[in-house]
């Protein structure tokens, strides 16, 4: 015979009324049990626990006691909104830093003192905690937003032409696939508001480090003169190639090539996990340029700020490093002044 499990369902408002009231008739403890259908064991636990001295059993008075025993029962919240932790989540969150990475941080600089140390899921929860209300929209903002599903870029008609002499990213050297050898960067443009607009985006394979163009617009001439700049900027040794998928902006790519010594491939169409690292980071960039807005307004100084704060966030793929700290630590293992950077 299957034996029964027994569960215990917390007194209700009404329930306590019931109490109250027949205590001033003077039933018995028994007789109130028989009514509510309850133990006679939990009446009497009810009654001597909740009870005032000075009057007796009255339900509001039991209520309010029980739901301050309650509350006493629960644990201190890990992230209690008025605690200096919070204050440190809310500085590192406004600095676009996710929870993963503050999580993180916050145990490699407080290696031996727990009492530091929060979840990124506790942070999560503080977070979708707070009262519906601009504060919450605040955090929420803070953190990377994206659809939950991408939608195909096989769907509908490729509009962007071919490219002449496109190298096929089949042929790029194997070292480049294993991250080994640093100074082999993926390209991209992101685009604002209606296409209008756009920011063409370099991060490097290994350190995963990021350069940010101001284009003029989405022509292949912007992104000649845009990528150039930025790629001359970079140690000659730290310039090896360029991977970009099939967009039209690239057509030029051959005196790109001249201009700073990379070697450009492309991608295959409609793949874009050939380019991950790229496509990752412009999902962190979309934190700084949200889509649908006017990309043109920002000066190339404003694009060297976002790139320098994405640059300085700990990544997980470098043990809560900075891409900076790991671009740094390669050029100066290859003899290059870390000055080289801009």
């Amino acid at each position: 015979m299957e034996e029964q499990r027994t569960t215990y369902k917390q007194l209700a408002p009404e329930e306590r009324m019931v109490i109250a009231s027949m205590k001033l008739q003077g039933a018995s403890t028994r007789a109130i049990a028989r009514v509510l259908a309850r133990p006679p064991s939990t009446l009497s636990r009810e009654i001597r626990r909740n009870s005032c001295p000075d009057f007796g059993y009255a339900s509001e008075t039991a209520m309010a006691l029980h739901a301050s025993r309650r509350t006493a029962a629960k644990p201190a919240a890990k992230l209690d909104v008025t605690s200096v932790a919070w204050g440190v989540v809310l500085t590192l969150l406004s600095w676009k830093w996710s929870p993963q990475q503050i999580a993180a941080t916050l145990k490699r600089v407080y290696p031996d003192q727990p009492e530091h140390h929060v979840s990124h899921e506790t942070i999560y929860t503080a977070i979708y905690a707070q009262p519906r209300g601009e504060l919450r929209r605040q955090l929420v903002a803070c953190l990377r937003q994206g659809r939950s599903t991408r939608m195909p870029r096989s769907r509908g008609t490729d509009r962007r032409g071919q490219i002449p002499e496109m190298v096929s990213i089949h042929v790029r050297p194997p070292e480049v696939d294993d991250r080994v050898m640093p100074g082999h960067w993926e390209g991209d443009f992101i685009k604002g508001a209606a296409n209008k607009s756009s920011v063409g985006v370099l991060v490097e394979r290994t350190s995963r480090l990021v350069l940010l163009a101001r284009m003029e617009d989405a022509t292949a001439a912007a992104a000649l003169a845009g990528f150039t700049v930025k790629l001359n900027a970079i140690a000659a040794p730290m310039r090896q190639s360029l991977t970009y998928d099939q967009g039209k902006e690239m057509s030029r790519h051959a005196e790109l090539a001249a201009n700073t010594g990379v070697r450009v491939y492309f991608c295959d169409p409609h793949s874009p996990w050939q380019r991950g690292t790229g496509e990752n980071t412009n999902g962190l960039l979309r934190q700084y340029l949200p889509k649908g807005t006017d990309l043109s307004v920002y000066t190339q100084e404003e694009l060297d700020a976002i790139a320098d704060s994405l640059n300085n966030r700990p990544r997980a793929t470098h043990n809560w490093r900075t891409p900076l700290e790991v671009f740094a630590q390669t050029l100066a293992n290859s003899h290059k002044p870390a000055t080289s950077v801009h």
